[in-house]
């Protein structure tokens, strides 16, 4: 079986690996006993694992290491966004998981085309967080979290809001010492109240350049913006 990174609720010293990453195992990798493979439970600990059993879609392994690493942001990023259509809501879940984002939060604003997410497209929506927290090397998993109003959105220590008309740029007022909040609207941008209302609650509008970008780069251009102000 080729080198993979498995996601695991907690690791212990032996486990089974079940549901949809042994059916991956099993399936698509054809694990075998003797396979070695890298655990991570999303909480920030990773390990290397060897495979002592196959049984249906069913993987036990053994722990043969426990690894310290490091590869999170030092400050936290929260990322709200207004609701796109089709798939680029997964889009910007999977490329902003791997930009660091500790924190999804969807919104529901004015000008969004899309008005509401159905349960099962969150769950998707965290599945591929998952899958890009794998691929990216992440040991700690992003929340998926919403859709909820904006005005349910409270107050931030620090945040950003792209604005293509603002004339501050991220790096002009960004902390990167400090967690920050970032936001980003709909196709159709924010609504001029709902940027008021951002502002009240500690939002900086900040431009992305002399482009209009779509939503989905938007989001995440303000992300890698961020994260490579942090060094990370």
């Amino acid at each position: 079986m080729r080198p993979h990174r498995a996601y695991v609720p907690a690791i212990e010293d032996e486990l089974w690996i079940e549901g949809r990453e042994a059916r991956h195992l099993v399936r698509v990798l054809r694990a075998r006993p003797g396979d070695r493979l890298t655990l991570f439970d999303g909480r920030g600990e990773e390990a290397r694992a060897r495979v002592v059993a196959v049984e249906g879609e069913r993987v036990r392994v053994q722990i043969e290491e426990r690894r310290p690493v490091r590869r999170e942001p030092d400050a936290e990023v929260t990322l709200y966004l207004g609701l796109l259509k089709g798939e680029k809501l997964g889009e910007v879940i999977r490329m902003g998981t791997e930009l660091g984002v500790s924190r999804f939060v969807l919104l529901v604003t004015r000008h969004a085309v899309a008005k509401m997410v159905r349960p099962a497209k969150i769950e998707r929506l965290r599945r591929i967080a998952v899958e890009a927290a794998k691929q990216s090397g992440r040991t700690a998993l992003p929340e998926v979290a919403g859709p909820i109003a904006l005005a349910e959105v409270l107050p931030v220590e620090q945040g950003l809001v792209a604005d293509p008309r603002a004339g501050a740029r991220v790096a002009e007022v960004l902390d990167p010492e400090r967690p920050v909040a970032l936001a980003v609207g709909p196709e159709g941008g924010f609504a001029e109240e709902e940027l008021g209302f951002l502002a009240e609650r500690g939002f900086t509008p900040v431009t992305l350049g002399r482009r209009i970008l779509r939503a989905e780069t938007a989001a995440c251009t303000l992300v890698a913006l961020v994260t490579a102000a942090h060094g990370q």
